[in-house]
């Protein structure tokens, strides 16, 4: 039996959070999913949206489906949010108004 990302998250905690301690250790809630990790990238599917994370020895230290809960360690540079998807409009749309 396969699951959509929805379904996942319908029995995982609700909310999101990141703790980074020394730009060395990342813990993050509110996991859905690992859409691709590397040692220097890695962009990690949350409820608050796509995380992407850069670095150096990235790696994956745990890994927690149940809780959605995942631990990495390495050289952290950056931390970045994916923009939410603007709705594009349309000529259909602004004649509805």
């Amino acid at each position: 039996m396969e699951f959509s990302k929805q379904d996942l998250t319908k029995y995982r905690p609700q909310g999101h959070s990141v703790i980074i301690e020394g730009k060395r250790h990342l813990v993050i809630s509110g996991v859905i999913d690992i859409e691709s990790f590397r040692e220097e990238e890695a962009v990690i599917l949350t409820q608050a949206g796509a995380l992407s994370l850069f670095g150096e020895n990235l790696h994956l230290s745990r890994l927690n489906p149940d809780d959605g809960q995942v631990i990495i360690d390495g050289d952290l540079i950056a931390l970045e949010y994916e923009p939410p998807a603007v709705e594009k409009k349309g000529l259909f749309s602004k004649l509805k108004r």
